[in-house]
């Protein structure tokens, strides 16, 4: 046997002493290969232990999950997948092991142009104050709209998103960004919370469209109370702002759409098949915002039953 038939002559080592108690070392000298060299083989033919075995299946996990969150998801909420799945792993641990991967979760946002032109109309008051949380559902909801290059040119999406879950409850997008589409994405939001809105609060920056006699009229019909930030105040209307980040950073910026039909499509896709079922939100107790409010209501209902009971 020589060194060209490695696998053979590291077998042929191990037995002598398993089987007649030759050391390594004096087996190694007698068909002359080096101690180091039958180390380094050995290893190379042993099994894999346990916790090898484990990192394999850990960095396995960690790449499907960094994938399925459209390679957007940092250490933190990959973290949480896990958890979910049973894996006993910490959060400074997966973020080792994604840097040793090569995985990186979202860049930081481009500057964006604001599209705040402040109406000719009486503003209406702020309500929030900065305060972007709710106790319940449909109490508060908030909005703002961003512009995204296509390849017919610009398109515009406008949404509103509920500040119990941070759930996207409406969308809207077209060529303008007037009351229209506004407009549209409030019915889009009341149509999914059943039609009945009397009362909830929904604030936004105090654009031409949200400051116009056609947006006033339509709140009215719909029950909507309006609150308004500031012109030029971005943190008057903060928690819109970050979802106009988070949608173009995670999903936007990553793409080029060729025409506005796509854009639409795609978008949509997103917001509904991605973002509501499946994103984990910081603000939702690192749950997806559908989710959420799933267990949420499922509690209070039991909760409900139990005191009608005593």
């Amino acid at each position: 046997m020589t060194e060209n038939e490695p696998e053979a002559l590291v077998a042929f080592i191990g037995r002598q002493r398993a089987e007649h108690n030759v050391p390594h070392r004096m087996s190694c000298r007698l068909l002359g290969v080096s101690e180091a060299w039958f180390c380094k083989w050995r290893r190379r033919f042993a099994e894999p232990t346990e916790r090898e075995v484990r990192r394999v299946r850990l960095e396995e996990r960690i790449r499907y999950f960094f994938r399925a969150s459209g390679e957007t998801y940092g250490s933190p909420r990959i973290t949480l997948d896990l958890w979910e799945e049973g894996w006993q792993v910490s959060v400074n641990s997966v973020a080792e092991i994604m840097a040793e991967l090569g995985l990186q979760g979202r860049k930081p946002p481009r500057r964006r142009k604001s599209l705040t032109r402040q109406g000719k109309r009486k503003a209406a008051p702020d309500l929030v104050r900065r305060r972007f949380d709710a106790v319940a559902p449909d109490l508060l909801w908030y909005g703002d709209m961003t512009e995204i290059e296509t390849g017919e040119g610009k398109i515009y999406l406008a949404t509103v998103i509920d500040a119990f879950s941070r759930r996207c409850l409406g969308y809207a997008m077209g060529e303008h960004h007037d009351a229209a589409l506004v407009g549209a994405l409030l019915k889009m939001a009341a149509v999914t919370r059943g039609g009945s809105l009397d009362g909830t609060i929904f604030h936004s920056d105090r654009g031409a469209e949200c400051t116009s006699e056609a947006y006033d009229k339509f709140c009215d019909r719909l029950g909507v109370v309006q609150s308004m930030g500031r012109v030029g105040s971005a943190l008057d209307n903060a928690a819109a702002e970050s979802f106009n980040s988070l949608i173009k950073v995670e999903y936007i910026h990553r793409r080029q759409f060729a025409t506005r039909t796509e854009a639409r499509l795609k978008i949509a896709t997103w917001i509904t098949g991605f973002c509501n079922p499946r994103r984990r939100h910081s603000a939702a107790g690192g749950l997806p915002p559908e989710e959420f409010e799933r267990i949420i209501a499922e509690a209070r209902e039991r909760h409900g039953q139990k005191d009608q009971t005593v």
